[in-house]
């Protein structure tokens, strides 16, 4: 049976469902930033998905890529480049990070990983994240 690892669940808000993925927007203010957990029971690396789901979930990570340059434009911070990660090393369950990057950023330009404290969004930013991403990927 799939389900979220809490890890996940602690630093982030649902979005909803995708085909494969169960979709969330992390709770970190500093980046426009979309986590993508395909629903397989146990999976951890992409070589669990079946050939035809690997397919469907890259169309789901250029779904989200879209989506957080939507955040990025509805909050004024207009993105210049997306990070794509499959890391896993803390967080097992396999899920994959479309991040929302400028030059300005807390953190560019090394990888968002390790740099400073997550800012969770304000009530009025995080509905605006919410409603663009969610419009954006017809959830």
């Amino acid at each position: 049976m799939f389900e979220i690892d809490p890890a996940l669940m602690a630093t982030s808000e649902a979005l909803g469902d995708l085909a494969l993925s169960h979709v969330r927007l992390q709770n970190d203010a500093r980046f426009p930033w979309i986590v993508l957990i395909p629903r397989r029971a146990l999976a951890t690396e992409l070589e669990n998905l079946a050939v035809g789901e690997r397919d469907v979930l890259m169309e789901e990570v250029l779904r989200a890529g879209t989506a957080v340059r939507a955040i990025s434009n509805a909050l004024g911070r207009t993105a210049t480049k997306l990070n794509v990660g499959q890391l896993g090393n803390i967080t097992p369950q396999l899920h994959v990070h479309v991040i929302a990057r400028r030059t300005d950023d807390a953190a560019w330009p090394a990888p968002v990983w390790g740099v400073g404290k997550a800012d969770p969004y304000g009530s009025d930013a995080m509905t605006i994240a919410m409603a663009a991403a969610r419009t954006t990927l017809g959830l």
